[in-house]
């Protein structure tokens, strides 16, 4: 088995980081708007192929007011085009941070289960030669085993 987490994140970089996400949030909150997956769904959204449409309708709107309806608040479509625009960069980086962090921890996850396993059968091999010690771990570690719950016959 080859190991590839092998530097251990100190502490006090963890505690930094937890830190400047805190700011991050801090600064972020007044601003943010968390939606329920219902509305997630139900909206519409703007990606990288409707960028160029919202951008020229916006150019639009300001080089022809006369075309705007009166219920269009152009200021409005202005601040919602900014923070869109302006947010994709962080969105990006914090994406790319959270994809990073979620990889190490199926990384780490892994080889750490993958260790407890090693470990178990050689605890499980220790008890059947009659090795002191072995079978009250065995025991302890057998109920924490995770097993997939067998389907039972009617």
């Amino acid at each position: 088995m080859e190991n590839k987490h092998v530097a251990s994140i100190p502490p006090e970089i963890l505690a930094q980081v937890q830190v400047h996400i805190d700011a991050a949030l801090e600064l972020l909150a007044p601003y943010l708007l968390p939606l329920t997956p219902e509305e997630r769904h139900d909206l519409p959204k703007m990606g990288n192929k409707t960028l160029s449409f919202v951008e020229k309708a916006q150019d639009y709107a300001h080089h022809y007011p006369q075309l705007c309806p009166s219920y269009l608040n152009v200021a409005e479509f202005d601040t919602d085009v900014t923070d869109a625009t302006g947010l994709r960069t962080v969105h990006i980086s914090a994406k790319q941070l959270s994809d990073n962090i979620d990889d190490t921890v199926i990384v780490a996850g892994s080889e750490a289960y993958q260790a407890a396993l090693m470990f178990y059968n050689a605890v499980k091999a220790a008890t059947a030669q009659d090795i002191p010690g072995a079978k009250e771990v065995y025991n302890d570690l057998k109920t924490r085993f995770p097993r997939s719950k067998r389907k039972t016959e009617e």
